[in-house]
């Protein structure tokens, strides 16, 4: 099989597993707070976040070079996980994933003022239609908006300053300060408000969390294969299967039936962060490539980037400068 489609299924295996999580994330939701479920989900996950770090051997402290900027990476990756989560609780699968690809535009959006990214008519262009695909998700006026919707925007808007934050200090930091604190962070915030929303969980729920967090980590790993084996530009794209499963995952579990003008609506913020993906992927076109370089889904905060953990791996192919010059 030729190195980019192993690339690409591996990658199509690994956004199915990210969307079978969060079908998990949505029927825990019913019954639970999103503080509630993000605290267990980084609970279980720490022991494989643990084994993943040992790999680490690059010599220094858990102090970041950039405390600052950290702190604002940690903020806006706690953010992302606590609304996505409850996004998924409350909404249709279908509009969630909707709205929060969405985060693509906004990462070029964000990638001028923080990375000094030059964006051109034809990347603005593809923005300004996306965002408009969002407003068709919405509908506003012709639908009632609540948390839910606020929630998913805040998601896509935190999760894209995140990747963009990373992607400014990738080079500097240690994998293991990009890949713990925003796990750190979590696990105390969370359990911070753990008292005033908890409910008892049986052992089966228990054990939901429990597959959440091995699911997380095992999308994770099939992504770095992916990259290892095929092209950035190939293996990204694949994110947007997850509306697909999200469609079907809805219909059979939830009894949720996307109406048309949120498929419309998905449809042309796929098509434009697929655009935007291209582009950068051409030479000349992109002196950052910040979507590109994303790597994989909106960060939670719950389990480690695939980004960084690819700088524990060797270089890539299409990487010249080496893995660990990829946030």
């Amino acid at each position: 099989m030729a190195p980019n489609a192993r690339g690409a299924l591996t990658a199509l295996l690994a956004f199915a597993i990210f969307a079978t999580h969060d079908v998990v994330v949505k029927t825990l939701g019913t019954q639970y707070s999103a503080f509630q479920i993000v605290f267990f989900s980084v609970l279980f996950g720490f022991p494989l976040a643990m084994l993943m770090l040992i790999r680490d051997v690059t010599p220094g402290t858990l102090r970041p070079v950039h405390p600052w900027w950290t702190l604002g990476r940690t903020a806006a990756a706690v953010t992302t996980g606590v609304s996505a989560f409850y996004a998924f609780s409350v909404l249709p699968l279908a509009q969630t994933y909707a709205i929060l690809f969405s985060a693509p535009l906004l990462v070029t959006v964000f990638s001028i003022p923080i990375l000094g990214e030059t964006v051109r008519l034809r990347r603005w262009s593809a923005v300004i239609v996306g965002l408009c695909g969002v407003l068709v998700v919405l509908r506003p006026g012709g639908t009632e908006l609540g948390l839910g919707h606020a929630a998913a925007l805040l998601a896509a808007v935190s999760s894209s300053l995140a990747s963009v934050i990373v992607r400014k200090i990738g080079r500097e930091e240690r994998s293991v300060v990009l890949l713990l604190y925003p796990m750190l962070a979590q696990f105390v915030i969370m359990g911070a408000a753990l008292p005033f929303v908890y409910k008892p969980m049986p052992v089966g729920h228990l054990g939901l969390s429990a597959g959440m967090a091995a699911m997380a980590f095992l999308a994770a790993a099939l992504m770095i294969e992916a990259y290892r084996h095929g092209e950035a530009v190939i293996v990204a794209p694949m994110q947007y299967s997850q509306i697909i499963w999200a469609t079907v995952y809805g219909m059979l579990f939830f009894s949720e039936i996307p109406d048309t003008t949120t498929l419309a609506g998905a449809g042309i913020v796929v098509a434009s962060g697929l655009y935007i993906v291209l582009r950068e992927g051409r030479a000349r076109s992109s002196a950052n490539r910040p979507v590109l370089q994303t790597r994989s889904r909106f960060e939670t905060g719950t389990a480690p980037r695939v980004g960084a953990l690819l700088r524990l791996k060797r270089p890539r192919r299409d990487d010249p400068a080496g893995d660990r010059n990829a946030p």
